[in-house]
């Protein structure tokens, strides 16, 4: 069978304003050891508490895992009385005959660059039949220790032992690395020679650096709150998609402007072609009647002299003309960019797809309807944050988490929670009355608001 990778758990220290959070996947909460179910985790909570944070949190691990060089702009999320932050996710790897329970840790400091990778380590657990080994660490970067490339020194010996050739070469990808700013466990030059064919015991930990470098690359979907900006902006249509296409998977952001046509190459076109048929599988169903379409304006010449095809995304319903896709409203562009993703978490047990604002635009009681199909026929993970209630009476007590006014302790689950009772009911009461384990809102106080507002208005007609 083929690698499948689950995330279990995130836990975030020191990222904008979380000094310490930790979020848990539904089936780690209930012990289970599985990929066999959908898992939807839904992150909710007022308004600065720490829930952009997760999926910001999520878009940096992905750029560190696949081996891309730090942005600079990442020190811009470290907490402004601290110089470093740390990233710790969990991963369940299921294998033909063994799973696989791994760890990430990733420290980052803030330099002249921007940030950079201060420290990072991967741990593993192997599960083989009824038995299971301790997890421990068996790759540990440390950039102050120039002495060791990595350790434990155990783990670089069985490499060394495959091919004496691979400790030099360890030390260069080490300092390629470091100038370039990116991850040392899976930069380009490390990341080859850690994932070889070994016939020693260091065959289980190239296994797992292979799963999770090909689950941040193909399998992991970051969908941030910039996503959705440029579709209120009415500006652009970023389409998150996987296809397979000449026994290659392509996976990434199509974008298309809202304003105007766009010339695109004979790939891209296919490849938009591709999309499109696959959204237009389901979205009748969402949006009865409607589907959408590429309109082929005809040929033009590309700058490299080559032929293109001038084309505008367009939407198609019953006994009407075909209209540009900026005319509809946005709570349907923000569906149509997010629904071949959507499918991909749907039916692949692999796919982890966070989406920020999932309630942005779209009508709650069909955003409901999404959550519950999708928590008991799908196969993938969703997580996503959200403002509308309705998620609340759609799914059970392990796929939400709240937000709290505590930093140091930002995600709780709700606790006396029966299967009987309204989890929506419950939260507001929560808001109100208290009896968690934080305190989950802030108060306010709408006779300050008022008085606020009033004097904010006498101020203004003064002027």
């Amino acid at each position: 069978m083929a690698r499948i990778v689950r995330l279990s758990s995130l836990s975030i220290s020191n990222i904008k304003n979380v000094r310490n959070g930790r979020i848990i996947m539904p089936n780690t909460s209930r012990k289970q050891l599985s990929y066999k179910n959908a898992e939807v985790l839904g992150l909710y909570g007022q308004n600065g508490s720490g829930k952009t944070a997760v999926i910001d949190t999520l878009y940096y691990l992905q750029s560190i895992m696949i081996g891309k060089e730090i942005e600079a702009e990442i020190a811009d999320y470290i907490d402004a009385n601290s110089d470093q932050a740390e990233i710790a996710v969990d991963f369940n790897i299921f294998a033909e005959d063994v799973i696989y329970e791994a760890g990430y840790r990733v420290v980052l400091r803030r330099s002249e660059r921007g940030a950079e990778i201060f420290r990072e380590t991967l741990s593993c657990a192997v599960n083989k039949g009824t038995s299971r080994s301790n997890k421990t660490v068996f790759m540990d970067y440390y950039r102050l220790d120039k002495d060791n490339i990595f350790v434990p020194k155990k783990r670089l010996d069985e490499i060394v032992e495959a091919n004496a050739e691979n400790k030099t070469d360890l030390i260069v990808a080490r300092k390629m690395a470091e100038r370039s700013n990116c991850s040392y466990i899976f930069g380009e030059s490390s990341r080859e020679i850690f994932c070889r064919n070994y016939d020693n015991n260091f065959k289980h930990y190239a296994e797992v650096i292979k799963a999770l470098f090909k689950f941040a690359l193909t399998d992991l979907f970051v969908i941030r709150n910039t996503h959705s900006g440029v579709i209120s902006a009415n500006f652009l249509l970023p389409m998150a998609f996987k296809v397979e296409q000449n026994e290659k998977g392509m996976k990434g952001d199509f974008a298309i402007p809202l304003t105007k046509p766009v010339v695109l190459d004979e790939e891209r076109k296919r490849l938009l072609d591709t999309i499109v048929e696959q959204i237009n599988m389901v979205l009748f169903t969402i949006i009865p009647g409607m589907k959408i379409s590429v309109h082929d304006y005809g040929v033009q010449m590309l700058d490299s002299g080559e032929n293109g095809y001038r084309v505008e995304l367009v939407s198609l319903r019953e006994n009407m003309p075909p209209i540009p896709i900026r005319m509809e409203s946005e709570g349907i562009i923000k569906i149509i960019s997010i629904l071949n993703a959507l499918i991909q978490a749907f039916g692949n047990p692999s796919i982890c797809l966070a989406i920020d604002k999932l309630d942005a635009g779209i009508f709650e009681y069909m955003l409901g309807e999404l959550l519950d199909i999708f928590n008991h026929n799908a196969k993938g993970q969703l997580i996503f944050t959200s403002h509308n209630l309705r998620a609340l009476e759609m799914l059970d007590k392990d796929s939400i988490m709240f937000s709290t006014t505590n930093p140091d302790r930002r995600y709780i689950r709700m606790k006396n929670v029966k299967a009987s009772n309204n989890l929506r009911d419950t939260y507001l009461r929560g808001i109100t009355l208290g009896g968690q384990d934080e305190v989950i809102y802030e108060e306010t106080d709408s006779l300050r608001i008022a008085r606020a507002f009033r004097k904010a208005g006498r101020a203004i007609q003064h002027e």
